[in-house]
């Protein structure tokens, strides 16, 4: 593939090509989560996002070095384990792991380095003397301050005007600082907080320095990719710049700032928007939907939007993601099917001369899948734009399904129904999407869907070895009245010539 990919880079507010600052190789920092509860829906959004980016520009040939953080030294953790008497450590030791298990639900590969802020404090006590060797922190009563103007910069990331800023707002008020927009880089003890041994005192590091002293570590002074959340780009991200660069000099510390969009709530009744918060009880917790459906619905729902743009969540679109879901599957176990008659050898004719031979569906499918790589690394060579890499596979999806029901499709057109399988593997590879295999998918489908509706796989099978007698004895009321209760479950019953099966209905 000769064309370039090209970036939106936030630093530049610009798409521009990409090329790395070492040819054929990238490093890439992600700002990971802060660990002091379980991780909701809105959390994923980011992890999702920048799982594909790794995963593509791998599948384009680039040696990535993935690194994102788990913070567990932060304000938050600390009031959260003195709220509940547990240790801060533990305690994200604790939402580490359940962020990790909630996170293979989703089918993420894990990073490269996956570092803890409490494993570093020795590279961030490092880079906080680096800054005040070179004129740009200063230590007061045990506590250090980063000195925002100077650094000439500053604020170019974010758009952000410290001058007009308002004191109290975003900027915290401490008469001992030389500027009112100077930021923490070392905190000093305080009763009930972890803390570790300094040249300025015990105490314990500021959150914005974690993510420069862990991604320099790993990836140098300077690297290809840093990403996040675009709730990250101030104060965050723009603190990271400076801090970065006031400790090594260099410039610029990061080649591309990616963000991403947020999730939005949606009302489904009103279409309207509204706040995602534990006062209203909407707030839908990872592993609480992973229960009630395969993770790849949600990550199917984010993905089909641009990365950088907001993503709205209701109920409703979640369930379409599901459907959309399904059908997918659905189009791969017909491909699978359509692949095992051709490695049979029982079919001469190649997809070309099949499709031209039988027309119609045939000929609709076979030009869809014939261009489908070419037109999906277009789409992802523009900024990872997998929404419209996803529109050309559902076109794919839907002529797949529309052939395989017309009459004796695997006898007249198998090579052409085949043809689809390369678009649904390059698809599960790159954005991790139908990447299960068809009867794995519909058994999840299955437990997870009948739970919901209050059903077990046992009850199923015994209301369907009762239809299957009934229908033996000729007894049609009573096979009706079983069928029903089946839909009562969801259940549709498929009846063919190989027999009976049943898949959930969403």
């Amino acid at each position: 593939m000769d064309n370039p990919i090209k970036v939106f880079n936030s630093y530049k507010r610009t798409l521009e090509p990409f090329v790395p600052l070492e040819d054929g190789k990238v490093g890439m920092y992600v700002c990971g989560m802060t660990v002091y509860d379980y991780c909701h829906i809105g959390h994923a959004r980011a992890m999702i996002t920048f799982d594909v980016i790794a995963r593509y520009l791998r599948h384009r040939g680039y040696d990535l070095t993935f690194v994102r953080n788990h913070t567990d030294v932060d304000d938050k953790i600390i009031a959260r384990a003195n709220e509940i008497g547990e240790d801060p450590l533990d305690l994200s030791a604790r939402f580490i792991q359940a962020l990790d298990d909630d996170l293979a639900g989703f089918g993420l590969l894990p990073p490269t380095v996956q570092p803890k802020v409490s494993e570093h404090i020795e590279e961030i006590i490092a880079t906080i003397a680096a800054i005040i060797d070179n004129g740009h922190g200063y230590a007061v009563e045990g506590d250090v301050f980063f000195h925002v103007p100077s650094q000439r910069c500053y604020g170019y990331l974010s758009g952000c005007d410290v001058e007009k800023a308002r004191v109290g707002e975003r900027i915290a008020v401490d008469e001992r600082k030389r500027h009112p927009a100077d930021f923490a880089l070392w905190k000093s003890v305080k009763p009930g907080e972890p803390s570790w041994d300094s040249p300025w005192g015990p105490g314990r590091p500021g959150w914005h320095i974690e993510c420069t002293a862990m991604s320099q570590k790993y990836l140098g002074p300077q690297f290809d990719i840093h990403g996040g959340g675009n709730d990250l780009l101030f104060p965050h991200h723009e603190n990271e710049i400076a801090q970065g660069e006031a400790a090594t000099g260099a410039h610029p510390m990061v080649k591309y700032w990616m963000h991403n969009g947020m999730v939005t709530m949606i009302d489904d009744d009103t279409g309207e928007p509204i706040k995602m918060s534990k006062s209203l009880g909407n707030v839908i917790n990872i592993r609480d939907l992973l229960v009630e459906m395969p993770g790849e619905a949600l990550k199917l729902l984010y993905l089909e939007h641009h990365y950088r743009s907001p993503v709205p969540f209701s109920r409703g679109g979640l369930s379409q993601a599901l459907s959309n879901l399904d059908r997918l599957y659905q189009a791969k176990e017909i491909a699978q099917k359509a692949q095992a008659i051709m490695d049979e050898g029982q079919r001469a004719l190649t997809a070309a001369e099949e499709a031209k031979g039988v027309g119609g569906p045939a000929m609709a499918l076979f030009q869809i899948a014939d261009g489908f790589s070419e037109r999906f690394h277009f789409a992802m060579d523009a900024d990872f734009n997998s929404a419209k890499g996803l529109g050309d596979l559902f076109e794919l999806v839907k002529a797949t399904n529309r052939l395989a029901g017309t009459k004796k499709a695997y006898k007249r057109a198998a090579a052409v129904l085949a043809s689809a399988l390369p678009a649904f593997d390059l698809v599960a590879s790159v954005l991790g999407i139908g990447a299960m295999q068809p009867a794995d998918f519909f058994e999840e489908m299955r437990v997870k869907r009948l739970a919901a509706t209050g059903g077990t796989r046992e009850q199923v099978d015994l209301l369907l070895q009762q239809r299957t007698q009934a229908r033996t004895d000729r007894d049609w009321d009573a096979a009706d009245s079983i069928r029903d209760q089946l839909d009562e479950l969801n259940v549709v019953v498929m009846d063919t010539p190989e027999g009976t099966t049943w898949r959930i209905r969403v």
